[in-house]
């Protein structure tokens, strides 16, 4: 399997080479050359087996030049026991009286995020590339992240040899909790930066800092190459292809859907990766009938779904569900160069107009191909909190803001479509992670108020019966190791700075 540009570069790339440097040279994002086929048979057969060879089977077909020997040795080690409890993406009914709703847990991982799932696994593949490529210079990870990412990279790729990673996070844009995992983060080789500014300035920032000559010149110079450890990156987007196929496998094992029997999949998303990843594994066979996108009040992605015009020209709000608070959602990219039968003209035009003018109007018969699997949906702040309480008073299942954004945006849907698809629910966090919001949503309005994150996660323990993360437990008594503040113009410097320094 090959890669190419969704701008039309003519350079073909292994799958080492598209993971190892993440992006393409034309600035555009690799995408597989064809999208493997996998049939209902295959799909049967994952029932009852265990994940590390659900995800070997699926990661086989996009890996093409890692052996399945290789595969499984960086699967088995990545979704290990001691890494996730109890296991990587358990699928949970909601309600044992209704066999429509499901909620597929991503947060069972190191740093309590869904992110885990392709970052505990990214860090192999990518020092498996480094060594198939025959590359000699250290590889730093550079990410933007809205709060999950960034811990989830750092962790990933602490101290592991011949690396360095470099994260940076908007200072006012993420949870205490987010901002604690990241700011105490440990390892010789992380580096931590907070911006004054939005998700959207870091990732201009990084994308900016990819596409400079210069950067790469001094960089090179210095022996350094940078690859990313966002989702623009396929090595981040292939392992999240995967859990969708367990989820549908866990369906048959539990004896809810009969083969061939379509799911609806509703996502809460901002950057677009996660639900894209469904969308591939759609393509690939997986028998769905709706990709339910949902998103908080910053609804770009709600309103191109509706519209096919997407507009970042609106005023941008920092909400309780803070890592969807994103304006630029890189990964609608590859989307379109898909639905539009890999235009990749058409592609460099609609993003070259984003990127001079804000905003750019796809053609319709783009829009109608969206429309047919795609329903959008977005949910404000007080939506949200109502939502938590429901679930929780309606499931006795306790959900995050990012996942409650979800819920709220089907129960709409559902209501006026009347789809009675079987549903399955993305949960991207574990609700501790967001402990102030769901505090005030079960316990009543103002109540987190003065009150520590310590004695939050305590008092929400208490009330679901849920055990708090070991990620998220005495988190303010850890040492600060990062505490650098810049402005969103010095992130150049600060990166050629830092690297040349561990260099």
């Amino acid at each position: 399997m090959e890669y190419i540009s969704t701008r039309g570069g003519p350079e073909r790339f292994s799958a080492a080479m598209a993971i190892k440097q993440g992006i393409a040279p034309d600035g555009g994002l690799l995408v597989p050359e064809t999208i493997p086929p996998v049939s209902l048979d295959e799909i049967c057969a994952m029932a009852g087996r265990p994940y590390v060879d659900r995800a070997v089977q699926i990661l086989s077909l996009f890996l093409t030049d890692y052996s399945r020997a290789e595969l499984f040795e960086y699967a088995a080690a990545a979704y290990s026991e001691e890494r996730f409890v109890p296991e990587p993406a358990p699928l949970v009914q909601l309600n044992k009286y209704n066999d429509r709703e499901y909620i597929l847990e991503l947060w069972h991982g190191p740093t309590a995020a869904f992110k885990d799932i392709a970052l505990q696994l990214l860090p192999q593949l990518l020092t498996a590339a480094v060594r198939k490529t025959g590359e000699t210079a250290r590889i730093c990870i550079l990410a933007a992240t809205s709060g999950d990412t960034g811990k989830a990279a750092l962790e990933g790729f602490r101290d592991v040899e011949g690396t360095s990673v470099v994260v940076f996070y908007p200072s006012r844009g993420v949870s205490e909790a987010q901002r604690l995992q990241m700011v105490t983060q440990e390892g010789g080789n992380c580096h931590v930066i907070a911006v004054d500014g939005s998700f959207d300035d870091t990732q201009n920032g990084v994308k900016a800092i990819f596409s400079d000559p210069e950067v790469a010149a001094r960089l090179k110079a210095a022996n350094i190459l940078l690859s990313s450890a966002n989702s623009i990156n396929w090595g981040r987007l292939a392992p999240q292809v995967v859990y969708y196929f367990s989820a549908y496998a866990d369906l048959l094992q539990q004896q809810k859907i009969e083969p061939g029997e379509k799911i609806n999949l509703v996502v809460p998303t901002g950057n677009f990766g996660n639900i894209l990843a469904a969308w591939y594994a759609r393509e690939m066979g997986l028998p769905v009938n709706k990709l339910i996108c949902a998103s908080n009040r910053n609804k770009v992605l709600s309103d191109f779904i509706r519209n096919g015009h997407y507009d970042r020209r609106r005023e941008f709000f920092r909400t309780n569900s803070p890592s969807m608070d994103i304006l630029v959602s890189s990964n609608l990219e590859r989307l379109l160069f898909e639905l539009t039968g890999r235009q990749s003209s058409q592609i460099s035009g609609w993003m070259n107009e984003l990127h001079s003018s804000g905003h750019y109007q796809v053609d319709p018969a783009t829009l109608r191909s969206l429309q047919e699997v795609f329903v959008g949906g977005f949910a404000d702040e007080i939506g949200t909190m109502k939502t938590i309480k429901e679930t929780y008073d309606r499931c006795d299942h306790l959900i995050d803001t990012h996942t409650a954004v979800g819920f709220n945006v089907y129960s709409r849907y559902a209501a006026r479509s009347g789809d009675e698809t079987k549903t399955i629910f993305v949960s991207t966090a574990s609700p501790f992670k967001f402990s102030s919001a769901v505090g005030d949503a079960i316990f009543g309005s103002g109540y987190s108020r003065g009150r520590s994150e310590e004695r939050l996660l305590d008092e929400i323990a208490q009330e679901s019966g849920l055990e708090i993360p070991a990620t998220l437990l005495d988190l303010a008594k850890r040492p600060l190791n990062h505490s650098l503040v810049i402005d969103k113009n010095d992130m150049k410097k600060t990166v050629e700075d830092l690297l040349i320094q561990d260099s």
